[in-house]
């Protein structure tokens, strides 16, 4: 094997730490992709299908760190990766650590912080598609830290979303370019929902209302045309959360709210989303997607 060969199988080796419907759906691009993946998570039967798939199943944290130079890890929060990073010593010293982590633009600094104490490399990123579209070619993911460190594992990045977006040398900067998106996300979204719950009060339907709302009005700003094809799961009331739950949302939602604040711009907007997903989620749609807000816009505060 000469030096180059032996580089390439080194950098084949990938580690992956949580495994929630997102981190799944990266092992999944991974073995894929022909990478050696080595996964933990705290439940460690979420990771029988990966291992009938060729996956290694660590016995620890710091056993998956160690088996690869370059480990993702894809957990609820930065208190969590603390607690399972600190658990793993020594393992990560000179390796690169890829946060996939959803918070904000200082906790994302803070960890770059922690890592760099223990010489680790670290990138902080954002998934910017649903867990079905990870590692497509279309999938774009952002990142943002030492662009050494992207240029290095630019191939692997490219293996868990084909359009990786290297936003620059602030690791604060692909969680801010988060926030932005998913505010006007979010913002637009519960802009015509409410508008559907208008309508909704004079007995037009989000289908009938959704003809001249989406199909004519809003595709000059942004092609509307898959919350039209939803439109119908709005009159049937049927909001299914098996790819992304209202509570999950609600997270997300926390995190533009407290970005914001960390910023210094106004911050009332988020937090009256938030607080909406606050009142949906108290009134029992926890469980269901996003769209289960309509419900709430549809009835009058008591």
């Amino acid at each position: 094997m000469t030096p180059q060969q032996a580089i390439n199988q080194q950098h084949n080796h990938v580690g992956l730490i949580g495994l929630g419907p997102m981190g799944i759906a990266l092992a999944g691009a991974l073995l894929k992709q022909g990478h050696s993946l080595t996964v933990w998570n705290r439940t460690p039967e979420k990771a029988d299908d990966l291992v009938s798939r060729g996956a290694h199943r660590a016995g620890s944290a710091a056993e998956a760190v160690a088996a690869s130079p370059v480990t993702f890890v894809c957990l609820d929060n930065y208190d969590t990766l603390y607690r399972v990073l600190d658990a793993t010593g020594t393992a990560l010293d000179g390796r690169t650590l890829v946060n996939l982590t959803s918070g904000t633009p200082n906790e994302a600094r803070a960890a770059l912080a922690w890592s760099t104490e223990r010489g680790i490399d670290y990138l902080d990123g954002a998934i910017m598609v649903p867990p079905p579209l990870v590692g497509e070619p279309e999938a774009v993911i952002l990142y943002s830290g030492r662009q050494g460190a992207f240029d290095e594992h630019q191939k692997t990045l490219r293996s868990v979303g084909g359009d990786p977006r290297y936003l620059g040398a602030d690791v604060g900067l692909a969680v801010l370019y988060n926030t932005a998106l998913l505010e006007m996300m979010y913002a637009t979204m519960n802009g015509w929902l409410h508008a559907a719950a208008l309508l909704d009060s004079a007995n037009v339907s989000a289908r009938q209302f959704a003809e001249l709302a989406l199909g004519w009005f809003m595709p000059a700003v942004v092609d509307y045309a898959s919350l039209a094809d939803q439109a119908p799961d709005l009159d049937a009331a049927h909001y299914p959360g098996a790819l992304g739950t209202l509570e999950m949302n609600l997270n997300a939602l926390q995190h533009i709210t407290r970005t914001s604040e960390e910023q210094g711009v106004f911050s009332d907007q988020p937090r009256w989303m938030q607080q909406i997903a606050e009142q949906a989620v108290a009134a029992g749609h926890g469980s269901q997607n996003y769209l289960a807000i309509y419900e709430l816009f549809k009835k009058a505060r008591p």
